[in-house]
Order: C-alpha cells, then sequence, then structure tokens
C-alpha cells in the first residue's frame, strides 16, 4: 500500500507539473510536442535600488499599486530595520528597471531580479538593512547560479534617468562579502594607450551619454556625481578590467559552491 500511495503521489505531481505547462502559451502554427526537458527561465543580474521614500510601508503600497509614472514593482524590499518582503517571484518579470541597459543587455527586466532598499536618498543605509541584503543576495546568487559581481545600481543600468542607490550605498562593503565588482586595494599602473572610455564600456556602462556614464560610474566608485574625469579613474578602470578578464567564462550551476 505505501508504495501504491507513493506511485499515485508522484503521478499527481506529474500530472500537475503537466497542467502548468499545457498552461503556457503555444505556437498554433506549430504542432506541439511537449517536452518535459525544461525549467523557468533564471535571471542572470541583480539591480539594487532606493525607494526614494521615507517609510517601507508607503513603499509597499506603491510597488503593489502604481505611481505617476504607473505599476511599478521588485521582487524584494528590504525595510530599514532588515524585514524582508517578496513582492514577485523570481521567476517572473518585475517592472523595476524601465528602460535601461547593461552589458549590451536592453531588456533588464527579463534579465534581473531587482532588490529595493527602504532609504529615502539622503541617508546611510542601516547595519540592519546591509546585513539583510548580504544574506538574501547569498540566498539568490546561489540558488539562480549567478556570477557574484553581477550586482549593479539601477543607476547604473539607466545613468541618464536614475541615481539610486546613491552614493551613500556601501559598495565596497558589498565587495568584500563576495558581491559587485570593486576595484583592488593594490592596482597596476594602467599601460602606455590605456583606454578608460574602452574600459567603461567593458565594465557594462552605456555610452550613448558619456557624462551620464561618468557620473553613475563616479557614484558607484568614488561616491561622487562629477560628470568628468577624476584622477585615478584610469587606475580603477584598469583593475576592473583586469578582474572581469580573470573571471570564468560561465557562471556556476544553481546551487553550486562558491569559490
Amino acid at each position: 500500500m505505501t508504495r501504491l500511495r507513493l506511485l499515485a503521489t508522484a503521478l499527481a505531481c506529474m500530472a500537475i507539473a503537466g497542467c502548468a505547462t499545457d498552461r503556457l502559451p503555444r505556437n498554433p502554427i506549430a504542432q506541439w510536442h511537449g517536452s518535459p526537458n525544461h525549467e523557468p527561465r533564471r535571471a542572470r543580474i541583480i539591480v539594487l535600488h532606493h525607494t526614494a521614500m521615507d517609510t517601507a510601508e508607503g513603499a509597499l503600497r506603491v510597488l503593489q499599486t502604481r505611481n505617476a509614472g504607473g505599476p511599478v514593482s521588485s521582487h524584494y524590499l528590504i525595510g530599514d530595520d532588515g524585514r524582508r518582503y517578496q513582492l514577485v517571484s523570481e521567476q517572473a518579470r518585475a517592472w523595476h528597471a524601465g528602460g535601461s541597459r547593461w552589458a549590451g543587455i536592453s531588456d533588464l527586466n527579463s534579465t534581473s531580479i531587482g532588490i529595493e532598499l527602504d532609504n529615502n536618498g539622503r541617508e546611510p543605509f542601516s547595519e540592519a538593512q546591509i546585513d539583510s541584503l548580504l544574506v538574501l543576495l547569498d540566498d539568490i546568487v546561489e540558488r539562480n547560479g549567478i556570477q557574484p559581481h553581477l550586482v549593479v545600481a539601477h543607476g547604473d543600468i539607466a545613468p541618464t534617468k536614475k541615481d539610486d542607490p546613491s552614493a551613500l550605498f556601501p559598495w565596497q562593503r558589498l565587495a568584500g562579502a563576495g558581491f559587485g565588482l570593486w576595484p583592488r586595494d593594490v592596482r597596476a599602473a594602467p599601460p602606455p594607450g590605456f583606454d578608460a572610455w574602452a574600459a567603461l564600456r567593458l565594465v557594462g556602462y552605456d555610452l550613448r551619454d558619456p557624462a551620464a556614464a561618468l557620473a553613475a560610474f563616479h557614484r558607484h566608485y568614488r561616491a561622487s556625481e562629477a560628470r568628468d574625469w577624476l584622477p585615478g579613474d584610469d587606475a580603477i578602470l584598469y583593475d576592473l578590467q583586469l578582474q572581469l578578464m580573470e573571471l570564468p567564462a560561465t557562471a556556476p550551476e544553481p546551487g553550486a559552491a562558491m569559490p
């Protein structure tokens, strides 16, 4: 009887999975021959935001309804007290990235997980919030097989329109925990003829508005909003370029141990 119950349970699970697959859209001009060899599409980038609001409760209302520009959402919201809220499944497309571009990818809503941080943009991010974020990043990266350096800012992917999270965000601390890209303390001098603009593009920035891209880079790596080159920028970009060239060509499989 136990074996029969187990078999019945397994068949039920297969039926449920089959029904879920059957609900997905099909192309009417092709003959359907369903295969079980598939899985939900997975995100490859994590985008961090600040809410630009005064409370997590207010941000939740906006993320569950709409703002002046229309409906918006994110996969997660982390309160100033560190409490984590999930609003959209990671397998679904949340509306958080808008018109943006990173490393040549333009439809970032389809390829990213969005995390909103309860912060008005003028205050430091709390210890509890950053500790909570690190726990969430560790979980998301491991389960989805996301390369840990692909944790970026909303301002990085939409430099002409967005500036979040603010220059007060502790990117260096995230990098110390293994997330995001950050220049090393000991950096080699750039070689003669080093092209800083090409390196900025390699990091991922969209250069259609060079001054905006440079301001986004400075916000992330120099805690500055400068729209012109600063002393030391070339050494930082050369080091970031070297780090990217040293990365493995492919992301780890979901669930694989991080090095």
